[in-house]
């Protein structure tokens, strides 16, 4: 037993060494280490893949599917753009989009809720003339600390409660975690609105100063349905809304040909075309809020709410298949199913119809199609595609029907009707249904380093426990807290637990954590629960580093960051969880 503890140590001691150093892929690292593991004899051969097949991995899967089927709804945009205002003070602006992101966190994966309000929140910057560094962190420890409110919030609370099953023979429930993430979330937006922001530099991010020479804006023409045909609108009345989103009308096209002049009184018909100029994401974002379709979309199979429709910019280089000849010509909606909706050529207008615009070298091309068709697209015209230049076409008719059956799951589940599995599961078929989720967004919505992550640790997380590594490590943080309160033993481990955060993923971090607290609370009589709320709280708490938490990865070349950024406010966080959490805790589950 001496010598296969002494292995597993070693093992798992090689593995921390090689996350933190970050050059292999953290889930070829602990798949690596499952097999090493495997052929030691320090996992048995049945139950070397048995961590793919535990309930958290599901659970964790599920939840990024349901958080893919929300944001194609709409739901958070609609609800982002009645809050969200530029023109506030920044830290009322950082306390209400921090408080909206916490909450969002709550319902969907964090990493979700991070990639739909970062671009929002960029948006207030840039029209705010402010550096989008100074709100992207806030934003980003919002998101984390809002994961820690409920079950799905963040997949450290999935791993914990599963965990407890296992040990305890009951998980806990969806809300169980609201008394302390609830507080804790408070406290940590309270700081990031009212100081936090004032410790980060103000420095341009990168990718700001790439947007003020690359971004585009294009020309494109958007059909008017029936639906707007018989409100009897005009053209004036579509632009406050255009406005808003910082889109311009340009003209309107009726029966092929485009009429001179603005044409502000003319009456919308069905079957016009409205001739707009902006960015992709806003010519998107005005498509949808006023009801108008894009041209040609009419043609892709479901229309403009076909699942899976995707905005893509590409760029033609001198001697592409497409130089010199328009859309129409080389029939690319027929052949390729993709609709070329947008043109923009070097900031320059043009009186053409877009589909019989012959194209130039240097030319931008919007296109419309499944990410699939589009690439091919893209190759067969002989374009280069912009790297990370793609906005997915919203569902927003959909929107209330989406958030009704996430409420119904999420119900289910609390009453005990059925497992959170199963209820998250008839919550995917739903979607894919309703077509919110295509098929291959069911396997592109997962991220699926983690699931490798999570399926190869579970073994080894056994392994470490039944041959006595958490039993070793709880020993010595009990033997350096006796004689002291109880809750020392507590701060202890947070803090244990919050610097391994801070290095490894939260995932590796609860697993290896979780063991080494309930061998805690058996050494100390203690209530398992209190030390096992900790864990979740602690590895969650990633604000040392840009590589702890995605989140802090996602915000680091938008915000301007470097390394040491992250300390600045992310030490002084960290100590107010620990000042919140602790109390809070032992107040909710006593020992």
């Amino acid at each position: 037993m001496q010598i296969e503890l002494t292995e597993i140590f070693i093992l798992l001691g090689a593995v921390f060494a090689l996350l933190i150093w970050g050059r292999i892929r953290y889930d070829l690292v602990a798949f690596g280490a499952l097999v090493i593991a495997a052929t030691m004899g320090l996992v048995p051969g049945h139950e070397v893949f048995s961590g793919f097949g535990h309930s958290a991995v599901a659970i964790i899967a599920l939840v990024l599917i349901v958080s893919r089927g929300l944001s194609s709804s709409g739901a958070v945009e609609l609800l982002a753009a009645r809050l969200i205002d530029p023109e506030r003070r920044l830290p009322l602006h950082i306390a209400i989009v921090s408080a909206l992101a916490a909450g969002l966190s709550a319902i969907i994966n964090n990493v979700a809720a991070l990639a739909l309000l970062m671009p929002l929140d960029m948006e207030a910057a840039k029209k705010a003339k402010r550096s989008a560094g100074q709100t992207l962190m806030p934003l980003s420890f919002a998101t984390i600390l809002g994961g820690m409110i409920t079950l799905i919030g963040t997949p450290p609370n999935i791993v914990i409660s599963e965990y407890r099953q296992g040990v305890l023979g009951a998980p806990f429930g969806m809300f169980d975690f609201a008394p302390v993430g609830l507080a804790v979330a408070v406290a940590g937006i309270a700081f990031v609105s009212l100081l936090g922001w004032r410790l980060l530099p103000a420095r341009a991010s990168l990718l700001e100063t790439e947007q003020k020479v690359a971004s585009g804006r294009y020309i494109a023409e958007l059909r008017i349905g029936d639906k707007v045909a018989k409100e009897d609108m005009t053209v004036r009345d579509l632009y406050a809304g255009a406005s808003e989103v910082d889109v311009h009308v340009l003209g309107l096209v009726r029966r092929g040909k485009r009429l001179p002049g603005l044409v502000p009184g003319e009456v919308l018909r069905a079957g016009d075309f409205l001739v707009v100029e902006g960015d992709p994401k806003a010519i998107e974002a005005f498509t949808g809020q006023a009801g108008l379709d894009f041209a040609g979309s009419e043609k892709h199979e479901g229309g403009v709410v076909a699942p899976g429709l995707t905005l893509a910019e590409a760029i033609v280089p001198d001697g592409a298949r497409i130089q010199g000849r328009t859309s129409q010509s080389l029939q690319l909606l027929r052949r390729h199913s993709v609709t070329l909706l947008g043109v923009a050529r070097e900031g320059r207008s043009f009186q053409d119809r877009v589909r019989l615009l012959p194209i130039k070298a240097g030319d931008v091309l919007l296109l419309l199609g499944t990410p699939d068709n589009v690439a091919s697209a893209t190759e067969w015209l002989g374009a280069l595609p912009l790297e990370g230049r793609t906005t997915e076409v919203v569902q927003r008719s959909k929107a209330g029907l989406t958030i009704g059956v996430f409420l119904l799951a999420v119900a289910l589940a609390v009453f005990g009707l059925v497992p959170l599995s199963v209820a998250l599961g008839g919550a995917v078929i739903v979607y894919v249904a309703l077509g919110l989720v295509s098929g291959r967004e069911v396997y592109t919505s997962v991220e699926w380093k983690v699931i490798v992550l999570l399926g190869s640790l579970i073994p080894l997380a056994e392994a470490f426990e039944r041959f006595g590594g958490a039993d070793l490590i709880a020993n010595q943080i009990v033997a350096l807290s006796y004689g002291y309160p109880a809750w020392v033993s507590l701060v202890a481990l947070m803090i244990v637990t919050m610097t391994l955060s801070d290095f490894l993923n939260n995932v590796a971090t609860t697993l290896i954590a979780a063991p080494i607290s309930m061998s805690i609370a058996a050494e100390t009589g203690a209530n398992p629960d209190t030390y096992l709320m900790t864990v979740a709280v602690a590895a969650s708490c990633a604000f040392l580093t840009p590589i702890g938490h995605k989140n802090n990865t996602l915000i680091l070349g938008p915000g301007g960051y470097r390394f040491g950024d992250y300390w600045r406010i992310g030490l002084p966080l960290e100590i107010i969880v620990i000042c919140v959490a602790i109390p809070t805790i032992l107040l909710v589950w006593p020992l």
